[in-house]
């Protein structure tokens, strides 16, 4: 099961320890097809001819999976979905929780890749 948006998905826990560790600079977005999610998977869509030494992937909340993401302690006080975790040598520089605006998301993307 994944998520219906044009983004690269990950769907084990394989595939997100491949990911962030092939790749330097990573955002994964983790929810649903929800009214807050559904925003930032468009703009990641948007964004990744932009910021092309940045990967930009999705990976479904509900995954059995996805508990790599669920459990971070980054995103331990978090309530709203989606969960987005950006990677930066495999290590967590930055987690948001709920919407985020194309103006949020960038500042994220040019302050830590």
């Amino acid at each position: 099961m994944t998520l219906n948006t044009n983004l690269d998905h990950i769907e084990t826990e394989a595939e997100y320890n491949k990911v962030i560790s092939e790749n330097e600079n990573v955002m994964i977005c983790c929810g649903r097809m929800g009214p807050m999610c559904v925003p930032v998977y468009a703009e990641m869509e948007d964004l990744r001819n932009e910021y092309t030494h940045v990967k930009f992937y999705d990976m479904l909340f509900d995954l059995p999976d996805a508990h790599v993401i669920r459990n971070l302690p980054e995103c331990a006080g978090f309530m709203g979905l989606p969960f987005t975790v950006y990677y930066k040598n495999g290590k967590v520089v930055k987690a948001t929780s709920s919407i985020q605006s194309r103006d949020q998301i960038t500042a994220i993307l040019d302050s830590e890749f």
